[in-house]
């Protein structure tokens, strides 16, 4: 009998983004005839525990990731944080090593969790940004990213490489020294034609307190809103679960299979322009508004671009109201090509002896 390769896939806990776009990779290892082994903390281990129960999972260190009340001062805060990531990323390092000999790891597939690697098996990076922004210090981001990014075998950019792309410069830029793979968008969902059963979807997420924020800001806005709504706070409980708010369905989360039914059912999405979100979105072909997280230089570019390109609007936090919605009517909407990622050949990395 010839045992399983077994893939450590251990997705960065910011938000729940780095966790639902591993799910088609973690399909897609099963289908191939690997055996996942699920890694991280916090909402993003609930999510995926959620999703594959019959799979194993292990708590990995917390970035302890906590943005800024005020935009202005996201990357103060970020750098105030610094000690809080190295020390973390210095766990991860230990806990991955023990991993890798309890759990018989053959392979590694890390998205975003920058000390999830082995120089003794074959190790990959998930990212979008080879190039991070940070305002005048985007230089210095992007070359740190990119030396960690070069201690991985491999880098996949769920991304197309021409110029039908959702990244823009962010994935699109040339970097030395660095493995990369373009391995197409990357989405647990499927568009299906269906009936339309709400006028507007609020799809939440991401780390506290901006959630929050933008939660409390929204509710108040829809007061004035004459349509039927679904909100969908991003707040990974126990189970999910439905209340009714005035005219408004207010979930605390939605497993994948509602989600998709959902969003398949909604003709205008509301969320964070954070780049999974929008290969969701892109892959569903929805018309969507955006509200870029404050001081977040990569969701700010991400919907400055969608809205220079013709594909969706979007505003500051601090200036939406919900008559602005009216505008998504001028947009195309979001859309993407049919990209089918050869999952065989991609995971051939990890056949190597």
């Amino acid at each position: 009998m010839i045992l399983k390769k077994r893939i450590l896939v251990a997705p960065l806990n910011w938000g729940l983004g780095h966790a639902t776009r591993c799910i088609p990779l973690i399909n897609a290892l099963l289908i191939n005839d690997f055996q996942p082994v699920i890694a991280s903390d916090g909402i993003a281990l609930a999510l995926l525990q959620k999703e594959f129960p019959h799979l194993e999972s292990i708590e990995l260190p917390s970035y302890q990731v906590k943005y800024a009340k005020k935009g202005q001062f996201f990357k103060l805060k970020m750098l105030q944080n610094s000690p809080k990531f190295i020390k973390a990323i210095n766990a991860e390092k230990k806990a991955t090593s023990a991993i890798i000999k309890t759990y018989h790891i053959n392979g590694i597939i890390s998205d975003n969790r920058l000390g999830v690697y082995s120089k003794h098996i074959p190790s990959v990076f998930i990212t979008h940004q080879l190039k991070v922004l940070s305002g005048n210090t985007t230089w210095l981001s992007t070359k740190m990213h990119q030396k960690i990014i070069k201690r991985f075998d491999e880098c996949w950019v769920p991304d197309n490489i021409g110029e039908d792309n959702l990244s823009g410069d962010l994935g699109h830029i040339d970097v030395f020294g660095i493995q990369i793979k373009y391995i197409g968008p990357l989405s647990r969902f499927e568009k299906k034609e269906c009936d339309s059963k709400y006028d507007l979807m609020i799809l939440l997420s991401g780390p506290e307190p901006q959630r929050s924020i933008l939660e409390k800001l929204l509710f108040e806005e829809l007061k004035l809103y004459e349509g039927r709504v679904l909100f969908v706070r991003g707040v990974i409980e126990d189970v999910s679960k439905k209340i009714k708010k005035g005219p408004i369905d207010v979930y605390n989360f939605m497993a994948s299979e509602a989600l998709e039914k959902a969003l398949n059912e909604s003709k205008l999405v509301l969320s964070r322009s954070g780049y999974t979100t929008i290969m969701d979105l892109a892959k569903l072909h929805k018309r969507a508004f955006f509200i870029p997280t404050p001081g977040q230089f990569e969701q700010e570019y991400l919907a400055e671009r969608l809205s220079n390109i013709g594909f969706a609007p979007s505003c500051k936090q601090s200036e939406f109201s919900i008559d602005q919605l009216n505008a998504v009517e001028t947009y195309e909407g979001l859309k993407t090509t049919n990209y089918k990622t050869n999952y065989k050949k991609l995971f051939s990395l990890f056949q190597s002896e």
